[in-house]
């Protein structure tokens, strides 16, 4: 047991690395976080919030109404079985897949021309469209993406996901419809629940509290 708990203090300090004491820091994650490195693109990309207290929210995420629908607040709850998330969960898979769990994929569910003005960085982008047929997406296009992303496996027709990754999706906010969207499909598809995480806060909550983004 002894052993045990100090692998556990080990690989926290391995997995939560501050290089600033909080005395360097005015503003940290969170008591116990100062930043947060992960792999963008191949490389390393520090992620902290703004420390100047004359920071405000990016003016794309002020708005505070929008015509609903489409852009109707989302329930705290999309599915039975799919957790939602926050901040400080969505940075321990950041974490962890950056360090190279390889079950885990965080994912943009945006399309390009959002996405374009900055996103979290350690995330790929998978648009809704693409996962959605009725709007125009490739039946073998999603079939790849199932493979070959999510690590589904086809069998006579019929979907494995037995060793399909766990995924966290975000979009926009609590208005949000696109990572709802991926969501809903993958679980039409037979996509396990419990392998589903949404991040409702998406772009505007984490704009809201100075989080690095990567353009």
């Amino acid at each position: 047991m002894q052993k045990n708990y100090l692998f556990i203090i080990i690989l926290a300090s391995l997995t939560w690395s501050p290089v600033f004491s909080s005395s360097e820091l005015d503003v940290k994650i969170s008591i116990d976080i100062d930043f947060v490195d992960v792999k963008h693109k191949g490389k390393i990309v520090r992620i902290q919030r703004k420390q100047s207290s004359e920071n405000t929210i990016n003016p794309l995420y002020s708005k505070t109404s929008r015509r609903c629908p489409p852009f109707c607040i989302q329930p705290g709850k999309l599915a039975e079985g799919v957790e939602t998330i926050g901040e400080l969960e969505i940075l321990d898979y950041l974490v962890r897949k950056s360090n190279g769990d390889n079950s885990i994929l965080v994912i943009d569910s945006r399309t390009d021309g959002w996405v374009e003005n900055g996103t979290i960085p350690g995330t790929i982008n998978i648009p809704w469209v693409m996962l959605k047929q009725d709007v125009g997406a490739d039946p073998f296009q999603i079939a790849d993406i199932l493979e070959d992303e999510f690590g589904a496996v086809s069998i006579e027709g019929l979907w494995d996901f037995s060793n399909a990754k766990t995924l966290i999706m975000f979009c926009n906010g609590q208005w949000c419809g696109q990572s709802p969207s991926n969501i809903k499909t993958l679980l039409r598809f037979g996509y396990p629940a419990h392998k589903l995480k949404w991040y409702r806060g998406g772009m505007q909550d984490w704009e809201m509290l100075g989080l690095t983004v990567v353009k």
